[in-house]
């Protein structure tokens, strides 16, 4: 992992935005995170993206904690969000990818609702965080694959939001194009 001072600084923040329940902060850290994971193209930074901002999606959603299997879950992603800590301080690439296949393992044992709406904001965030991915001049078709997602999925919400309209993602025309390699060179 390229950013392993990063993403530790992120998942201790992470683990005192989720004591504190703050879903601003959560939100917060995952955009920088994404920016980073949009550079190294680094699947544990995106994870950490794509997790981070899920979880901020659920802590702001007071009414889930009255659903049954809410503590249960809530503890085990602190203690996953402790471990993975643990894990980027030794290096342990392969630990920290077990602790965020713990955190997804927790939502198949929720039950009744609460395990179809979490299952739907971890859905939601990977296509959210893909299009920000996008959104940096990552191809469609690589952005797809980092999240998981499909190439129509992401198209279809980055066609919803705008990303594809920023002048930013498009591409200088040829005529464009040459005029500023003659003034480089010049």
């Amino acid at each position: 992992m390229k950013e392993r001072g990063n993403v530790l600084r992120i998942l201790e923040e992470t683990k005192k935005a989720l004591r504190n329940n703050d879903a601003v902060k959560l939100k917060e850290m995952s955009n920088r995170t994404i920016h980073t994971a949009s550079i190294d193209q680094d699947l544990n930074s995106v994870a950490v993206a794509v997790i981070v901002y899920s979880l901020s999606k659920i802590i702001e959603r007071e009414d889930y904690k009255k659903y049954p299997g809410w503590s249960e879950f809530h503890k085990l992603i602190v203690d996953s969000i402790d471990k993975a800590i643990a894990a980027v301080s030794k290096g342990d690439d392969k630990e920290l990818r077990e602790q965020f296949g713990l955190i997804r393992k927790a939502i198949g044992k929720l039950s009744g609702k609460l395990k179809i709406y979490i299952q739907d904001v971890f859905r939601r965030a990977s296509i959210n965080k893909a299009s920000r991915i996008y959104e940096h001049g990552i191809s469609m078709e690589r952005t797809a694959s980092l999240l998981g997602i499909t190439m129509f999925e992401l198209s279809e919400y980055a066609g919803k939001t705008g990303i594809s309209d920023v002048p930013l993602g498009k591409t200088l025309g040829v005529k464009k194009r040459i005029k500023l390699a003659m003034e480089i060179f010049e």
